[in-house]
Parts: structure tokens; sequence; C-alpha cells
């Protein structure tokens, strides 16, 4: 087998389903919405149901989806569903059931902007729905956020690897500039899909037909029995402390010298990049805090980041959603404010410098 890199210029949109295939997915299940639509309008051109196996399924719509993913899911399958914030917004009851259950599987959110139907321009206003969670009950869902084109090929792997290490769901929440812009891409090698034995071995709880002489598993969220639900949630907590213990991940740059921090994610992490540039030219001196994991939150990287700094500029395209984790990790030890722009609009990175220079100005 050749070592040479597969290199490619994709989408994106595009990078997600070729990685779907590469990482050794088992389905995809999902319905067209822009801006993500290219998602499986490629899988369809690859047709890897021809090489790999890959089931490849658009279904009715993304209630249907998210609950075909809940099935594949329960038998041990490795699926994945894709969708943008109105039909994210439709999956949330099938998330907080896989949850409960117990079951991995991958949903990637490419936001556009709401609330409601919105518009089909980029958004981070979503931050919300997935990090506190859509659906009913105490849960959680691992948030990993990609800021280029490369991340949204890497993240696919990594979401099924934590998937399945923590039988959780995990969201990919990537958005409408990631997933619409092309860049250079080197793509995962293909990796062979599980077979059953291995897919019974890797997943004893999973409900798959073949039970070799034991009692079929049954995968739900309901037990009618108050003290046997307290039992199950007290469970489900203590994974979501070992996830926060475990799968934090962050990106810090120049914040060794930095008079102030800027706190962006994905494609405002870009944007607040390319400011930080400029406001060093101007001589704001600024470093840049990223959180890969929306959840669990980088608290304890934040506050040492942002130890002895004049303030902290959070950067966000909504109207202030992550704002709120920073203030809580920062607990007042630190001065915070927001910058965001709505409605499916993206920031210029003068807008940032600006928005450093007026907090960089004491009032009178």
């Amino acid at each position: 087998m050749s070592d040479k890199q597969d290199i490619q210029l994709l989408k994106g949109n595009e990078a997600i389903a070729h990685a779907c295939i590469r990482c050794g997915a088992d389905g995809f299940f999902g319905y067209p919405i822009t801006p993500q639509s290219e998602i499986i309008e490629t899988l369809a051109l690859l047709k890897p149901w021809e090489t790999t196996g890959m089931v490849v399924l658009q279904a009715e719509s993304e209630v249907a989806a998210i609950n075909m993913v809940y099935g594949g899911a329960s038998s041990g399958k490795r699926v994945i569903t894709t969708s943008s914030s109105p039909g994210v917004a439709l999956m949330q009851e099938g998330m907080a059931y896989m949850a409960g259950a117990e079951v991995p599987g991958v949903v990637v959110n490419v936001q556009r902007g709401g609330p409601g139907l919105g518009t089909i321009q980029p958004s981070q206003s979503d931050y919300f729905q997935a990090t506190r969670g859509g659906g009913n009950g105490d849960y959680n869902v691992v948030v990993l956020a990609p800021s280029s084109v490369q991340e949204m090929a890497d993240f696919v792997d990594l979401a099924f690897t934590i998937a399945f290490r923590y039988r959780n769901p995990v969201m990919i929440l990537s958005d409408g500039v990631i997933g619409q812009m092309m860049e250079r891409v080197v793509l995962p090698p293909q990796k062979p899909r599980r077979t059953d034995d291995e897919v019974m071995s890797e997943c004893p709880w999973a409900t798959t037909g073949r039970t070799a002489g034991r009692k079929p598993n049954i995968i739900t969220s309901l037990d009618l029995k108050p003290e046997n639900m307290e039992k199950h949630n007290i469970r489900l907590q203590e994974k979501y402390a070992l996830i926060r213990q475990r799968e934090v991940r962050y990106e810090a740059k120049w914040c060794d010298d930095a008079q102030w921090l800027v706190v962006a994610f994905g494609s405002a992490a870009r944007i607040a990049e390319k400011a930080i540039e400029e406001a060093r030219d101007e001589g704001i001196n600024a470093g840049l805090f990223r959180p890969v994991t929306l959840w669990p939150f980088p608290d304890e990287a934040l506050r040492r980041a942002a130890q002895g700094k004049r303030g902290v500029l959070v950067a966000e395209i909504n109207a202030g959603q992550m704002i709120q984790d920073v203030r809580l990790a920062l607990n007042g030890s630190v001065p915070a404010e927001h910058f965001g722009r709505l409605g499916g609009i993206v920031p210029e990175p003068y807008e940032i410098v600006e928005a450093l220079k007026r907090f960089n100005t004491p009032t009178r």
C-alpha cells in the first residue's frame, strides 16, 4: 500500500463526505438543506455502496434521518447524519433518545442564520442548541468545532472515536463559511469496515440479531421506575464528568505576550486570527484562544490563558452565546465583552479590530 498522501482541493462539505467513506462509516442518513446539501450530493456521486458497502440514504425528513441513525447505532454501526440549523432542531428528540439509550452516533450541523427558517447565510447561532442540548432531560453531547476544511475531514474519525469510546452522540458544529469554502485537504487513508463479528466483539451492548446463546439486547431510554432512572442518570453524569476530564481540546496563539485575548470558534476564529495580526500591526497586542470542544468547554485552559490580561473579547457570529461560558470560566477575574454580527452577516477582520480598540479605550 502506498504511503503517498491523498491531497485534494475540496469544499468543507465535500471533505465531510470523503471522510465518512474513508473512516469506515457503515451508513449515512440525511436530508438536503442549504448550506450542507453538498454532503449527500457528494456521497451520491462517489457511490460508496459499490466500493465499501456503506449505505447512503436520503430520508423523507430530518426526523426520519436521526431515527435511522438511532437504529443503526443501536446495532453497533458507525452511522452519521448531517443537516443545517432548522433541520438539526428537528433532530433534537432523537439525539436525546440516543443519549439516554447510550448509543454512539455523529451529527454534523452546518449552521445557517435563524431563528426558524431564517436565512441560508452562515451563522453560529446554534451554540446553545449544541452545547445545552435541545432535547429533554439531563444529557450532554460532545461538540467539536472545526475552523478549516482540513478539520472538517479530520473530525469525522475523531467524532466516531469519541462517540464509541463513551457511547454518546457527538456533534460536529460547523457553519456555512467552512462548509462552502474550498481548501487543500489531506484525506485520511481508507479504513476497512468492521465485520459483523468485529461489531459484536467491540459492541457487546448492541442489538445485532445474533445473540450467541444470550438474551437479545434491548436498546431504550425508557424506565418507568424512578429509582432505576435516577441510578441511570447518576451514571450518565459520572460519564460526562469523565468526558470533561479527558476530551477537552483547544488552540492558543500569541497568548504569552498578549494584553488582550480574543476568544472565538469555527469560522469566527479564522476571522479573529487575521484581525489579531492587524491589531498587532497597530500596537494592540492580542492573542487568540480557540475552543475546539465547545462541550466540554475548556474552562481551566481559558482561565490560564486569560490570567493577567486586561480584557477578553468574545467574537461570535451570533447575539452572544459562548460569552456566557467564557464569563462563567473567568468568574469575574478578567472583564469580558462581546462582538457579533447577526442574520447571516459574516464580520470583517477590521470590525473585530475596531471592537478591540473600543475595549482598549478607557471610558471617562
